[in-house]
């Protein structure tokens, strides 16, 4: 039970992380319902994060300690394919936002809520919030979790199964399930979870979830 081998602990585990996420989603909520940003929310809302965000850090580290990889590249090792990576992403981004702007893919459902409050301080909120906080806590849950504990086979059967998991998980942890959004949530998780099996490193999807939130924000 004390460690990821344990199937019955990984679960544990995992509903506990899973807790805390839906716990930060929820108070995020609470900020973006009202009209005005309220500073009590604010606070409590990154009194959360930070709490759930270092819980994150220091389980992912220490668990993986128990597993050994083939190799192990750091976030800038392959300057170039992150470069690449960063490409695909904010085309991908681009390409969204000018369906959106279109009519052709629907809004997300904090741009609807964000057009009927509109202000500055609502908008950076969405830009530290929804571009940054959440998308780096799903990536923890979706590629570091989930491949540790479920799918650490070295096989390339392993990692395609893995990589489907990680894009349902993403795109339903998004809460958009209108089916348009809901696919593009789940290629851009699938994505993310293959920049974490390519890079080995969760510093990789975690900045690339980073760059897809903000561009997400910013061109709303």
């Amino acid at each position: 039970m004390n460690t990821p081998v344990s199937r019955e602990g990984n679960l544990i585990r995992y509903s506990v992380y899973l807790a805390g996420y839906l716990i930060v989603i929820g108070i995020n909520k609470l900020v973006r319902s009202n009209a005005k940003v309220r500073i009590w929310d604010v606070i409590l809302f990154a009194l959360m994060t930070a709490a759930v965000l270092l819980f994150y850090i220091y389980r992912y580290n220490r668990e993986n300690r128990f597993f050994k990889k083939d190799t192990e590249l750091s976030f800038l090792d392959n300057f170039g394919a992150v470069v690449a990576m960063t490409i695909v992403v904010a085309i991908g981004r681009i390409g969204v936002s000018y369906l959106q702007a279109y009519g052709k893919l629907p809004s997300y459902g904090f741009q609807s809520l964000y057009l009927k409050h509109e202000s500055v301080n609502m908008f950076w909120f969405l830009v530290v919030a929804n571009g940054v906080i959440l998308p780096v806590m799903l990536e923890f849950l979706t590629s570091g979790f989930l491949f540790n504990y479920l799918f650490r086979g070295s096989n390339p059967m392993t990692g395609f199964v893995g990589m489907i998991a990680s894009g349902l998980i993403f795109a339903c942890l998004s809460f958009e399930f209108q089916i348009p959004l809901f696919i593009v949530n789940f290629i851009f998780g699938a994505f993310f979870a293959w920049s974490y099996l390519f890079t080995h490193s969760i510093w990789t999807p975690i900045y690339l979830a980073a760059v897809s939130g903000i561009m997400m924000i910013v061109m709303m």
